[in-house]
């Protein structure tokens, strides 16, 4: 009797549990083993900083499927496992109970850890990080009382997402970043905006990098000591790529794979957060570390294993949600912009404080062509911005910036 194709997945991820369903919804007969690391059926991480953490929403609204789903779909779903090799000559995974599972096809699915201070006190007790769930349900039992005072180190998406729940509990927050809140994604100007919504709410900024942490502060390169009983520390990820080092597969910046997600081993694939992949629509590599990535990679990543074409050019999206703001994003523009563009209410005015208006639409422009797009409190009108984006033609900057003037009507 034939021995039926085997299709593993490492890393019990969003990305991993998509492509695991388009599989079988692709009409995929043969085996899928699905293995992780974490106890928890594979869930969505943007809920740990979000509604879950804020206490909005429970965890059970996170999962991607319904536990009974794996055996449903004939999906074998093994938590709790650690994969320790991948043997590409025999085409098998190696278990760290010492068993070995064999491959047609492999898909690593294996994502991202937080990244880590080198510096006296990262591991203490009140230090907290956020990737996991267990991490996410931690950090809410420290906030949950309302009367800590938090220390949240960097500034970017996770630690704004966290001081804004921290906030939400009515907790005193503190800020400790080097430079404006997510310059490195937004640039300065916009970059403001989301430091003047915070200061709104009560969070103070502290300028400098981190000297050290103790049980009750964080002391700053500039020589300031923050008093703090939770440090939340959010400075960055570090894609999972050691089964894919060790195992010869080339890596730079997270997984090395082309437009169809597939590695330099014809037979092994990656997807999500792990992944830097060719982008067709860029012309460049781009590693992407948002929901949207997993939500979509995953699935072009099994067609792709499938035999099926692809061609994996989705804009990159990322939303967020702090305070009164909601915000989605589009584009792949930092560090490559010479203009930025706004429609509707004044982020200026908003940050001097002269408006409380916080409506508009911001766009990055590069010899002006749209190459990204950020919609502040205003809906809709996202595939509009990609559609921009996407059609690479130079656009009358002023009306772009009229809010009298479709953006369709740009195209």
């Amino acid at each position: 009797m034939p021995v039926p194709e085997t299709y593993v997945i490492v890393g019990a991820s969003l990305a991993g549990a998509k492509a695991a369903q388009t599989l079988r919804e692709e009409g995929f007969t043969g085996r899928v083993v699905f293995i992780g690391e974490e106890t928890l059926r594979p869930y969505e991480r943007p809920p740990l900083t979000k509604e879950f953490l804020t206490g909005r929403d429970p965890l059970d609204k996170a999962y991607v499927h319904e536990e009974a789903w794996y055996a449903d779909n004939d999906v074998e779903l093994r938590l709790g496992v650690r994969v320790t090799g991948i043997d590409r000559a025999a085409r098998q995974v190696r278990l760290a109970d010492g068993e070995s599972v064999g491959y047609t096809k492999l898909l690593l699915t294996t994502g991202a850890s937080v990244r880590r201070p080198a510096v006296s006190g990262a591991d203490l007790d009140n230090v907290h990080y956020v990737r996991t769930a267990p991490d996410s349900e931690r950090l809410r039992a420290a906030l949950e009382s309302g009367d800590r005072r938090v220390a949240v180190v960097g500034a970017g998406w996770i630690g704004l997402e966290a001081a804004a729940a921290a906030r939400g509990y009515g907790n005193e927050v503190r800020v400790i970043a080097p430079s404006t809140p997510l310059r490195r994604s937004l640039g300065t100007e916009l970059g403001e905006v989301f430091a003047a919504l915070h200061r709104r709410h009560g969070v103070e900024f502290v300028q400098g990098g981190v000297e050290k942490i103790t049980d009750s502060s964080v002391v700053t390169t500039a020589g300031a000591e923050v008093e703090a009983d939770v440090v939340i520390v959010g400075i960055g990820a570090v894609p999972n790529t050691a089964l894919a080092e060790e195992a010869g597969l080339e890596v730079e910046d997270g997984i090395v794979v082309d437009a169809s997600l597939r590695t330099s081993d014809p037979d092994i694939y990656a997807a999500g957060d792990v992944a830097n992949a060719y982008h067709p629509l860029l012309g460049r590599r781009i590693r992407v570390e948002h929901w949207a990535n997993a939500l979509n990679g995953g699935p072009a990543a099994a067609r792709s294993m499938l035999g099926q074409p692809v061609a994996y050019d989705r804009v990159p999206y990322f939303y967020t949600d702090q305070y009164e703001l909601g915000m989605e994003a589009s584009g792949a523009w930092v560090g490559g912009y010479d203009q930025v563009v706004h429609r509707g209410s004044d982020p200026a005015a908003y940050v001097s404080g002269d408006t409380d208006d916080l409506e508009f639409v911001a766009f990055w422009l590069s010899g002006g062509r749209v190459v990204g797009g950020m919609n502040v409190n205003i809906w809709d009108v996202t595939g509009d911005i990609q559609a921009l984006i996407r059609s690479g033609k130079p656009v009358d900057a002023a009306r772009l910036a009229d809010p009298g003037v479709p953006l369709g009507d740009l195209l």
